[in-house]
């Protein structure tokens, strides 16, 4: 196997997210594996992060390997004005293999461009999250049995919501059905309403979330709306609180429903759905592991 990086879920073939679901099940059964010995991975964290993070940290560990990096680009010698290029290829000096998470849309194809080492994309700007995708893929999986013509409600901020776009571009080779339930100002772009029109897949857009549209659902998929990318503060302040999940909101739901959210959650679930077992983001969180040890082995040709 070759070393591949991975910085779009479109650089991947139906038959490759299965092959790694499949390894992500085995790394389930056994995490801990003296596999990566001798190998080190860079983790480059220029955006906040703790998950993504500490779980691509905690596969390298669990699997014999070692860790440098940053988790806050103001301690990198970005914060003296090198470029992300240098940056780069500094550390490739240093590692085995870089996951990169960057602000900038498109940074992680850019530092793919020059890097000697494969990039792993753990998310640039509000475009893309492939790892993310991976690990909710395994979770609907693990939940429902079967990934085939799911009916799946994205909720909340689903325009800048880098891990619902590439969730869309994951799941076409499955036959989803999609909801997309959002205020006008956070809707999902064009360009990823056109890619599920030349997909056929099929989606309706509301922004009631109300009992037709949760009761019909497999998967209910909340996002937080994210101030970090608002430029206009008031726009921020007039849709973060617009969707809320309670927990009565689920007693007519389908008893296979599954709640995700890629988390941090604020406001948009309640506490009280936490006790109820059809929430299921806090183990979705634990299958980020299993998915990213994976990753991890795909990118530096460990079968």
């Amino acid at each position: 196997m070759k070393t591949k990086s991975l910085v779009s879920i479109t650089d991947l073939s139906k038959d490759e997210i299965v092959h790694l679901l499949k390894r992500a099940a085995e790394f389930e059964k056994n995490p801990n594996q003296k596999i990566l010995d001798g190998k080190v991975v860079a983790t480059l964290f220029f955006e906040p992060s703790t998950r993504t993070r500490l779980s691509f940290e905690t596969a390298v560990n669990r699997l014999g390997g070692r860790v440098i990096g940053f988790s806050d680009a103001k301690t990198s010698s970005q914060s003296k004005g090198e470029t992300l290029k240098d940056t780069i290829m500094m550390v490739s000096n240093y590692a085995d293999l870089i996951v990169m998470r960057h602000y900038l849309e498109g940074a992680a194809r850019y530092a793919c461009e020059f890097s000697p080492v494969p990039i792993i994309n753990a998310g640039d700007g509000a475009n893309q999250h492939p790892s993310q995708t991976l690990l909710d893929l395994y979770s609907m999986y693990k939940t429902q049995g079967h990934l085939d013509n799911l009916n799946i409600t994205l909720v909340g901020d689903l325009k800048y919501g880098r891990t619902v776009h590439s969730m869309l571009e994951a799941m076409w080779y499955w036959h989803p059905t999609f909801n997309f339930v959002s205020c006008k100002e956070l809707a999902m772009p064009e360009q990823y309403k056109k890619f599920c029109d030349e997909k056929g897949i099929v989606y309706h857009e509301t922004t009631d979330f109300g009992p037709d549209i949760i009761n019909q659902s497999d998967i209910l998929y909340m996002t937080r709306v994210q101030r970090e990318r608002f430029s206009d503060l008031m726009e921020y302040e007039r849709t973060k609180s617009l969707y809320t999940l309670h927990n009565s909101m689920l007693d007519h739901s389908k008893p296979n429903l599954r709640v995700l959210h890629p988390l941090p959650r604020i406001t948009e679930i309640s506490q009280d759905v936490d006790d109820n077992p059809k929430a299921y983001f806090v183990q979705q969180a634990k299958n980020g592991l299993y998915a990213r040890q994976a990753i991890i082995c795909r990118s530096l040709g460990i079968d």
